[in-house]
């Protein structure tokens, strides 16, 4: 039986911020509807891959390979719209923005693809009760919970149906209830929607979620084997 094609591929990514190195020749596959956990020490180069698959930033050496197109060769307008569309990107602050309720925040991804406002509100509203936040839709960033911000977060990111969605430390400013609850939540709404995710964490008990786990260490991937 032979193995699927890999969703998003990465070979050799090399990148450095100055002088200071952070991948020196990270590889990985994810596959469709996988969940697969990146951990590693503070410092150790986490953010920078996930930014590197994201294409929010390129790397210095080695490439990203996502449906047939090599990131690190298209143009910003092409990675925006991948951004927007098949890739959902979640921010350990959640980014939220601090001038819109809850409901429109959510709805905004939509409204930037072309969906109407009402269109936009509706399925925001649809999404935010998935991830528990019903009731909150009118409240604006600063006046929810972190767990509530967070899921908020989390919904935005999926509202759009990505392919793959990249969460870097999704947990990391919440308590251990809050985090639970976040990752139960984007762990059963990933695997209901067959959605691949890429999670970023360093804390053990947020990467038993994933499927897999892999360890960034000196730069490099090194596999750990299946975590659930």
């Amino acid at each position: 039986m032979s193995t699927p094609e890999p969703l998003l591929t990465a070979r050799g990514l090399v990148k450095a911020h100055g002088r200071t190195p952070a991948l020196r020749g990270a590889s990985l596959d994810l596959h469709r509807g996988e969940i697969l956990a990146v951990t590693g020490a503070s410092g150790s180069g986490k953010s920078t891959l996930l930014h590197c698959l994201a294409g929010i930033v390129r790397p210095d050496e080695g490439t990203v390979r996502y449906g047939g197109e090599r990131l690190e060769e298209l143009p910003e307008k092409r990675l925006s719209e991948l951004r927007r569309t098949a890739f959902g990107v979640v921010f350990q602050f959640g980014q939220l923005i601090p001038e819109l309720t809850a409901l429109d925040n959510v709805a905004l991804p939509l409204m930037l693809g072309g969906a109407g406002r009402a269109e936009a509100r509706e399925r925001a509203a649809e999404w935010l009760e998935r991830f528990g936040v019903r009731g909150q839709e009118e409240l604006r960033p600063g006046e929810m919970s972190g767990g509530q911000a967070q899921r908020t977060a989390l919904a935005r990111a999926l509202v759009t149906g990505p392919a793959v969605v990249f969460a870097d430390e999704p947990t990391g400013a919440l308590d251990s209830l809050a985090s639970e609850q976040v990752m139960a939540a984007l762990t059963h709404t990933a695997r209901e929607s067959g959605t691949a995710v890429l999670l970023i964490t360093h804390d053990a008990q947020v990467a038993a979620y994933a499927d897999r786990e892999a360890q960034l260490r000196d730069g490099a991937l090194t596999p750990l084997g299946v975590t659930a």
